[in-house]
This record gives structure tokens, C-alpha cells and sequence, in this order.
């Protein structure tokens, strides 16, 4: 379980985070990150097309354990907002291959803007 000062439980948020924030993508995850003075928070969206019920509480709580990892390792930033959008791939990929595209999306959504053209 993410801690609750990590949730993000604002729409506001959200909307802040996908529709103005920076973006990547892998198979299973779609990253939005908006950079922000407040500490971070993290917010996920699993939508129908990963599956019913069952399987979309699975993907959520397999993805607020790796993002809790990240959170741990200080692989993420210490402020911002970061939208975890999962595709319908997510419900059959392992751990290892969630972690990986959690890391990867992640990493690249939030690298500063001028590392991203070189």
C-alpha cells in the first residue's frame, strides 16, 4: 500500500497531470508527469479494457507496489504529480515486466525537458 501522503485523491490533480504534463509510453504503462512544488504524489488509472473487476484491482495493487518500490529507492522525484495509466497489457505481464516499464516511463516522463532533445 502506497503511503497516504503519496496518494493522489484530487481530479484536479489528475487532469493537471494527464493533460498538461509530459508523457511516455510502453507496452503495459503510460506515464503522465507534471512537475510541481508540492511533494509527490502518484495517481493510477486502469481502466475496462484491462479486464473486469478482479483483474483490474490486481494490475492497481501490483502497480502501487512497484511504484512504493520506486518511492523507496528515490528512483522518482520528491515533488510532482505522476499518473500511472495501465493498458491493456498490464494484465498479463509479470512483475519484472511491470517494474521495468514502471522504471522506464517514469524515468523518462520526468527527465527535465532539455535532457530530452539530446
Amino acid at each position: 500500500m502506497l503511503p497516504r501522503e503519496l496518494r493522489m485523491r484530487d481530479g484536479g490533480d489528475f487532469a493537471v497531470a494527464v493533460r498538461k504534463g509530459r508523457r511516455a509510453g510502453s507496452r503495459t504503462v503510460v506515464c503522465h508527469w507534471a512537475g510541481a512544488e508540492d511533494p509527490l504524489r502518484v495517481g493510477f488509472v486502469v481502466s475496462k479494457a484491462v479486464g473486469g473487476s478482479v483483474v483490474r484491482n490486481r494490475v492497481k495493487r501490483r502497480l502501487r507496489h512497484v511504484v512504493r518500490e520506486l518511492t523507496e529507492a528515490s528512483a522518482l522525484p520528491a515533488t510532482g504529480l505522476l499518473v500511472v495509466r495501465a493498458l491493456p497489457a498490464a494484465a498479463d505481464a509479470t512483475s519484472v515486466e511491470l517494474t521495468d516499464d514502471v522504471r522506464r516511463t517514469s524515468g523518462r516522463a520526468t527527465r527535465p525537458a532539455d535532457a530530452v532533445s539530446s
